[in-house]
């Protein structure tokens, strides 16, 4: 009996200590994201500027190349940026914006 006891407590504690490891830490750039997100593009100068701005291709990519041979190819680093996806969202709505409401043609951001 006192081995049961002492498997539930063991079992108990185990769960209480995986649930503090499970427990969400505050995500201090949560209220940028938010804000990012909830942008809205009305101005076409600001759509323009976040167009130019974010870059439509990552700009660290590259492949080393010496005496016409690839060496290293460096991949993508933007992704790693916490923000990433929020800056892509942003500059795909100010894309939106340029074709929808103001009719432009937005292959030079391409």
């Amino acid at each position: 009996m006192l081995e049961a006891i002492n498997n539930f407590t063991a079992f108990n504690n185990q769960s209480e200590s995986q649930k503090r490891r499970n427990k969400p830490k505050f995500d201090f750039l949560q209220p940028l994201r938010k804000w990012l997100d909830s942008l809205e593009i009305q101005n076409r100068k600001l759509a323009h500027f976040i167009a130019k701005l974010i870059p439509a291709d990552c700009p660290f990519e590259r492949d080393i190349v010496l005496l016409g041979r690839k060496l290293v190819h460096i991949p993508p680093l933007c992704k790693i940026n916490p923000l990433y996806e929020q800056f892509v969202g942003l500059r795909f709505r100010a894309l939106c914006y340029l074709v929808d409401q103001c009719g432009e043609d937005i292959q030079s951001y391409c």
